[in-house]
């Protein structure tokens, strides 16, 4: 098992504190109170979901391992909204709910948020909610556009591993992707089949309704809903101008680049990458030693 380094906990902190104790040194942070003053604290459960949100039509995505014959987050079904929350208030299921952009599907949601002072230039358009049902998990992976995150946690329990992007090189990344490879256990890793998971160094938070965890620009992160829940992310630019060119390069060019070659290839590409994940990762654990 993974020795985890905790993550800070405060119940608030002013915007000054927040920008030089953790933004400005990429550094995560859970914050437990800074939701308590909005109606979303009170209003935010299922059943309020349902009555807002209910007829909507919903993606949802499983952990099935990438396909060849599917784009990058391409959804494995939809249903409404009320027959989702039925689903996952019924028992475990591995369908999720994956970047439901609240302001174009559920404008009315905006009322019961506010985009919080901590001295980030917050995306005004991109609030997305995120639901799982008891069980189930986000892969491990980071955010395409390698933005800071601020991730708020509604309606139950979650638990979430993070990992900072300079130990991205002991990962097994898959090329031209953001994930790394899909048949690594990080609740249970085998430190024998995967040795590049002993150089590394794993962040765990436990989230409660209202509390807030801070990602920053480009950390990995691995998330596992205990209960049946949702979440909400707004998120900035990335602060680092190679972060920043990064992003820019994974979305316009990395990403269209893997969705041709998959197309043109198959499986055969996702073979290669899955294979070249393992050499990368080995020439780093080499020249570590």
């Amino acid at each position: 098992m993974f020795n985890y380094e905790v993550i800070d906990r405060v119940e608030k902190i002013s915007k000054d504190e927040f920008y030089n104790q953790y933004y400005k040194p990429q550094k995560p942070v859970i914050i437990e109170k800074l939701t308590e003053d909005w109606p979303a604290y009170r209003k935010w459960n299922f059943d309020y979901i349902k009555k807002i949100a209910g007829d909507k039509i919903v993606p949802l995505y499983n952990n099935d391992p990438v396909s060849a014959d599917k784009k990058v987050n391409e959804p494995d079904a939809k249903m409404k909204m009320t027959d989702y929350i039925d689903l996952l208030q019924k028992g475990p299921t591995d369908l999720r709910i994956f970047l439901f952009n609240i302001l174009k599907q559920v404008p009315a949601m905006q009322e019961d948020f506010k985009f919080p002072d901590l001295g980030l230039n917050l995306f005004k358009s991109l609030p997305m909610l995120f639901f799982g049902g008891a069980g189930s998990n986000v892969f491990m992976h980071f955010d395409i556009d390698l933005a800071n995150i601020l991730h708020f946690h509604f309606a139950g329990e979650k638990q979430c591993i993070l990992i900072k992007p300079q130990d991205t090189k002991y990962m097994y990344k898959i090329p031209y992707a953001t994930i790394c490879r899909e048949d690594i256990n990080f609740d249970n890793p085998d430190f024998v089949k995967w040795p590049g998971l002993k150089y590394i160094t794993p962040y765990k938070a436990h989230l409660s309704h209202g509390e807030m965890l801070y990602m920053p620009e480009g950390w990995w992160h691995y998330m596992q809903y205990l209960t049946p829940s949702f979440s909400m992310s707004l998120r900035s630019l990335a602060k680092k101008p190679s972060n920043f060119i990064n992003a820019v390069l994974n979305i316009f060019i990395k990403r269209n680049y893997d969705n041709f070659m998959r197309k043109k290839q198959g499986q055969k590409w996702i073979d290669y990458k899955n294979n070249r994940a393992i050499v990368n990762t080995n020439k780093a654990i080499n020249l570590t030693k």
